[in-house]
């Protein structure tokens, strides 16, 4: 990859982000299309992301993701958002169109995707259970209640944010499937629990490994399936649903195909998927283990 005055930045903005694999997928991409464009992280604080917001004009970037913790709080600083973006209440994208910032949202349908293409799960009828309400949790209850789930329960270990996500789908999407929210302290005493068909862990819970296991899985019917968004490392939820024999997936494959998404809004080309998964794998170490 050569830098030179045409050059076109994306970037993603996020605190932290040494975690990130984004840069190495995008980099690998723009390289295998041979597009001059290169691929930055930014540390952006929250006391700083209206500045970071207007750089993407005053710099004349093409665009960037959005991650933890500005999924939601970076709506306010754009010009518009797509409606997907609007009914998800989250931005994981932003295009830059002869200056002015457009917000979309890539992560519900690279959620979905990766359920169904590499999970083998279809969510259609199905009763979930939620643990997470930021950014990626609006994003996945969004777009699982637009598939045709039976019914959500909602965990988060703020309530009022558990709170203001469960009356945002409500309001979206009327009666279109049951809605519960449980307070954290009682998530694995809720009867609720025991029949699911889908937990998902959209927090960022288990990226170390010093993090707590935050749900009994003895609760789970024989057969749920396990989703697990954190990608940078196998997870001890994951780990504690093989034990299990539940069929369980980490969120590589979310970021991948959402990542294939904010690609082709950027640069209207069809990205190299398996280009963009070896670069991942690649840096996990996954390669070398032969997986």
């Amino acid at each position: 990859m050569k830098i030179g005055g045409k050059t076109k930045i994306v970037g993603i903005f996020g605190y932290p982000l040494a975690h990130s694999l984004s840069p190495h997928l995008h980099n690998a991409a723009f390289v295998e299309l041979g597009l001059d464009f290169v691929y930055l992280p930014f540390w952006v604080e929250s006391k700083n992301l209206d500045l970071a917001a207007r750089a993407i004009k005053s710099l004349n970037m093409v665009g960037v993701n959005v991650t933890i913790p500005h999924k939601k709080e970076i709506i306010p600083y754009l010009d518009e958002a797509t409606p997907e973006a609007r009914m998800m209440g989250a931005v994981n994208t932003v295009s830059n169109r002869k200056g002015r910032l457009i917000g979309h949202n890539t992560d519900g349908q690279g959620f979905i995707d990766s359920l169904k293409e590499e999970g083998k799960f279809d969510p259609r009828g199905k009763r979930v259970m939620l643990l997470g309400a930021g950014g990626a949790a609006r994003a996945i209850s969004s777009v699982l209640i637009r598939e045709g789930i039976a019914s959500l329960i909602i965990v988060n270990r703020t309530q009022r944010r558990g709170e203001e996500l469960a009356h945002h789908l409500k309001r979206i999407f009327k009666n279109m499937c049951p809605i519960d929210l449980v307070e954290f302290s009682k998530r694995n005493f809720y009867g609720g629990v025991r029949e699911i068909n889908l937990f998902v862990n959209a927090t960022s819970v288990g990226m170390h490994a010093e993090d707590d296991l935050l749900i009994n899985l003895d609760l789970f019917p024989p057969g749920t399936f396990v989703y697990d968004v954190v990608y940078n490392r196998r997870t001890e939820l994951l780990e504690a649903a093989e034990e299990r024999d539940l069929p369980c997936l980490g969120g590589l494959g979310m970021l991948i195909h959402q990542a294939v998404f904010s690609f082709e809004i950027w640069t209207h080309r069809k990205a190299p998927l398996q280009k963009m998964r070896e670069a991942a794998e690649k840096e996990l170490g996954m390669g070398k283990r032969g997986t």
